[in-house]
Parts: structure tokens; sequence; C-alpha cells
């Protein structure tokens, strides 16, 4: 049967605000859990006397497990809808946290950690996939950025909670804290998320979902963003993560929760997600793409100075290029998938916290060796990739232009 395009939720509509806000608490709920442990890895390292990269563990096997399930929550969420599986991983990602907090052996907290990445996986494999279906199509690339904001103010949040609660009273309590405030926003989502009218189930067959994925895969375009996914991650998660060891030690000495007051950096990103979104009629998404790239560049650069303003300068350059170039790579897939936006969301966000595992793990062992000057050369290097890719798609792009020109 037809759907009405009346139901479908419009821009600046109470429903559409509902909606928004519902999904943002979600994401930051998903996003403060990720990203909190980081400024407390010197504190981790320290207690259970394990090495720098052994410490971002905590960080990368949450994203590795999540990136993982990504690839099956998402196929799954197209088989029996969206609202009640991303309420599921809201609410048991938060019991995860709570329980973290009475841990005492390293590999268990690990292991929890690892558990917990798989029910964060829940909202962001679907999130996209549910604003790609109930939202009007001029309201998607506004929904996106807002919903990116959420991620902003989570990575933001939860870093700037964990490094104050750690120093008030020690790292668990951190993990008491995001599971506390866990429950709440898993409570609003569930009361304004308005459910799902435009869900078509799909059947849930082994051999679909992998068409869908080789599908996905196979689409040049696609392939694209998720390569630049990869990329963005891997480089955010590294910085980080090893920022808060650079400024831990020598001449810095910064506490936990200065360190976690500098992730207030984060606010340009949620200022620059949004923007991304609003410049869509304006400004192409691989153009929008190529500038986040650039600003991300400079921000890195600016790093390299030992001035802590200018490090503090530098990481508000780089969240603004990172989210400017996040928000409109997600718009590129959500737009350019057209079937099982599920499968496709999942897939880049695959690719995405693939590579934030990776960052997170391996540049560890280049701070170990060689410092900081090596994490910024190797930061250089892979922007220089991501901007060659996104350069790539705009020609392509303007091949396409063409051809319907003529």
């Amino acid at each position: 049967m037809k759907q009405d395009l009346n139901f479908y939720i419009k821009e600046k509509t109470s429903q559409f605000w509902k909606a928004t806000i519902a999904l943002s608490f979600g994401s930051f709920l998903v996003f403060s859990n990720l990203h909190f442990t980081q400024p407390l890895l010197p504190l981790i390292s320290r207690e259970f006397e394990v090495s720098p990269a052994m410490a971002s563990l905590t960080v990368s096997l949450v994203t590795l497990s999540l990136s993982l399930f990504l690839l099956l929550v998402g196929p799954f969420s197209d088989h029996i809808g969206r609202k009640n599986l991303m309420s599921f991983g809201l609410l048991s990602s938060s019991l995860f946290s709570l329980a973290i907090f009475f841990v005492t052996d390293f590999w268990f907290l690990l292991f929890l950690r690892t558990l917990q990445g798989v029910t964060l996986a829940c909202l962001p494999a679907i999130a996209y996939a549910y604003i790609a279906e109930e939202f009007e199509k001029k309201a998607i690339g506004v929904a996106i950025g807002l919903y990116i904001s959420g991620n902003t103010i989570g990575g933001m949040g939860g870093r700037i909670i964990g490094g104050f609660t750690s120093d008030l009273w020690g790292w668990r309590y951190a993990y008491l804290t995001m599971g506390l405030i866990g429950i709440f926003c898993f409570l609003l989502f569930v009361f304004y998320l308005p459910k799902s009218k435009h869900f078509s189930p799909n059947s849930l067959e082994l051999k679909e979902v992998l068409g869908h994925l080789i599908i996905h895969l196979k689409n040049h375009e696609l392939r694209s963003a998720y390569y630049i996914a990869g990329i963005i991650f891997f480089i955010f998660m590294g910085l980080f993560n090893y920022l808060s060891y650079h400024l831990h030690g020598a001449p810095y000495h910064l506490s936990s929760s200065i360190i976690g007051l500098l992730f207030l950096s984060y606010l340009a990103g949620t200022f620059s997600s949004t923007l991304s979104g609003k410049l869509d009629a304006v400004m192409s998404i691989p153009i929008r793409m190529c500038a986040g790239f650039l600003i991300m560049l400079v921000g890195v650069l600016l790093t390299l100075f030992s001035s802590l303003l200018m490090i503090l300068i530098g990481l508000i350059i780089v969240c603004f290029g990172f989210f400017f170039v996040h928000a409109a790579a997600t718009n590129w897939v959500s737009i350019l998938a057209k079937e099982a936006k599920g499968s496709a969301s999942s897939l880049y966000l695959f690719f995405y916290y693939a590579g934030g595992s990776l960052g997170s793990y391996v540049l560890g062992f280049v701070w170990e060796y060689f410092g900081w000057y090596a994490i910024v050369t190797v930061t250089i290097l892979l922007l220089l990739v991501g901007l060659k890719i996104t350069l790539g798609m705009v020609a392509v792009q303007k091949k396409e232009k063409l051809k319907m020109t003529m």
C-alpha cells in the first residue's frame, strides 16, 4: 500500500525536534561510552601496570566489536525494525558501564568493554537508516547534522566527565557515572522517538544479506566513502588517545580533568556537522569533504607546537574538519544507497570504527617507540590519502553532471 507522504517527518515541526532530540541523546550515550576512557588511559596503565598500547585496548576493543556487529545489526534491523533494537542497545550498554564499576581484573575489564561494544552497535547501525526512511528528503541532511552533533557532544562530554570523576574519586566512578547517565538517555529516547511508519521488513537470509553488502562494496562511489570513514576515524582515535599521554607527561604534567577539558574542542564539531548539512544545497558533498580534510591538516600541524594554546587551537580545528567530513560522508551514503539502507549504513560504520580501532591500537606502538612527532607524521600522510580519494570523487561527480547536460 502506498505510504502517505504527510507522514514523513518534516523539518522544523514538533515531531522533527522530538525525533532529532531523541536520536541526539542516543548518539550522546553511544559516543560518550566509546570515548570517555581516553583521558583515563594513563591511570589505567598505572593501576594495572600495562603499556599504553595495552591500556588503549579499553578503547580499541569496544570500537572493534562495535564495528564487527554493525554488519549484523544493520541487516537484522532491516528484518525486525528500528526503534526497539536501538532501545535495547542503549539500555544494555548502560548496564555494562555500571558492571565495570566493580571490576578489579584488567582482562575482565577488556571482556566487558568488548561486550559493551556489541550493544553500542545497535544505535549507529540503525539511526541513519531510520532518518533516511522517516524524514522527508529535504530534512535528511539537517537531521543527520544534528544527530552527528550528538556524537560530538557525547565524545566531548564523555571525556570531560571521565576526566573529572576519575580525578575526584577514581576511574571506576567514571563508569558508574556514565551508567547512570545512560539510563536517563535511554528513558528519554524511548519516550521521544516516534515509531517507524515507513519501515518495510526484508527477509533475513544470509545469502541476501551478503548480497546487499557485496552490492554496496561494488559501488565505487559508496566504497570511496567507506575508505574515507576508516581514514578519518583512524586519525581521530589515534590522535586523541595519545594526546592524553603527551599532555600527561613532561613538560605539561596535566591532570585527567584538565586533559578532559581540552576536549571542549569538540564543540567545534557540533557546529561544523550541522553546518555541513545546511550547506547541502550550495556545496557538493565531495567538495565539502575536500574542505574538511584540508581543515584537519591545518589543525594537525598546529599540534606540533609546544605551546598548550596552539595545541588547543589545533584540536579545535581538527574537530571542526573531522565532523565536517563525517557529516558529508554519511549524507553521501544515505543518498546513494537505493536499497537495504541499513546494510549500507552498517558498512560505512564498519569501516569507520574498524579504522578507529586500528588507529587506537597501532599508533600506540608509534607513540612508544617514536613519540608525538611520529604520530603527527603518520596522521598527515593519511590525510593526504583521504584528500586524494575525495578529489577523485569530485572528478567523478563532474563527469556525471557533464553526461546529464549532453
